[in-house]
């Protein structure tokens, strides 16, 4: 049986596929991207300045983490504000994964075996080291809560006691493989923010010269605010200012 072809279609041709439309466009994951990478950010800035309130000692060290239990009760369930900002963290992290992979896929998809050959810069650097940056971060993320919240073992030390916030935080410190890794992993986050930050700017529509420079310097001094406030903590411990 011969084909009849189409009209103003060659016999035996074949008509191309209809490509569809990705279920989540390449503009929306980056602005989600953006978005929980800010959330992110507000929330690492926030910790290490809480943080920094173990060098009042014990007292206000405790104090301060059963103020984030008791926060709004009793309006609110005990550790009910505690709970909700864990669950706008971890939806946050999960939307962010997957944005950033998606984003990765089509990246490599779009550049098939073409390969960028430029110097290595700053901006540059912060940009090729992101997805390592994060993989570090996730599994700091996951033994950084082993080890402080639930102080589940080998994560957390053998002197884990739940509640006692600042005994916790100098016994695991005081074990210098702990105080090494967290020192490098706030290294790496302080690339991942400084990067982060004037990247979600830019997929958020923050294009000006002056606007760009402004969010660049200040990605810049949150991520060495992060950086040196919470480093000095496992110093401080290994150095025994804090015992």
């Amino acid at each position: 049986m011969t084909e009849v072809a189409a009209p103003h279609e060659p016999a035996g041709a074949r008509r191309p596929h209809l490509r569809r439309a990705p279920v989540v466009a390449t503009w929306a994951a980056k602005t989600v991207m953006a978005v929980t990478g800010l959330i992110f950010t507000s929330f690492v800035v926030v910790h290490m300045i809480g943080n920094l309130k173990v060098f009042g000692g014990a007292a206000d060290f405790d104090g301060y983490a059963e103020w984030l239990r008791t926060l709004l009760y009793p309006l609110v369930p005990h550790e009910g504000v505690l709970w909700a900002l864990r669950v706008v963290l971890v939806l946050s992290l999960v939307a962010h994964i997957g944005c950033s992979v998606l984003l990765l896929r089509r990246s490599r998809a779009a550049a098939g075996h073409r390969r960028r050959r430029a110097g290595l810069t700053a901006t540059s650097f912060g940009a090729r080291s992101m997805m390592l940056t994060g993989v570090v971060l996730l599994l700091f993320v996951v033994f950084h809560v082993l080890d402080m919240t639930t102080g589940t073992p080998p994560a957390a030390s053998d002197s884990f006691v739940p509640g006692s916030a600042y005994a916790n935080l100098v016994a695991s410190f005081a074990r210098p493989w702990v105080a090494a890794f967290y020192g490098i992993t706030m290294a790496l986050l302080a690339v991942h923010v400084a990067h982060g930050v004037r990247t979600a700017a830019g997929d958020l529509g923050v294009t000006g010269v002056r606007s760009r420079a402004a969010v660049t310097v200040i990605g810049g001094v949150a991520a060495v605010a992060v950086l040196v406030g919470n480093a000095m903590i496992p110093i401080a411990v290994q150095a025994g200012w804090l015992s």
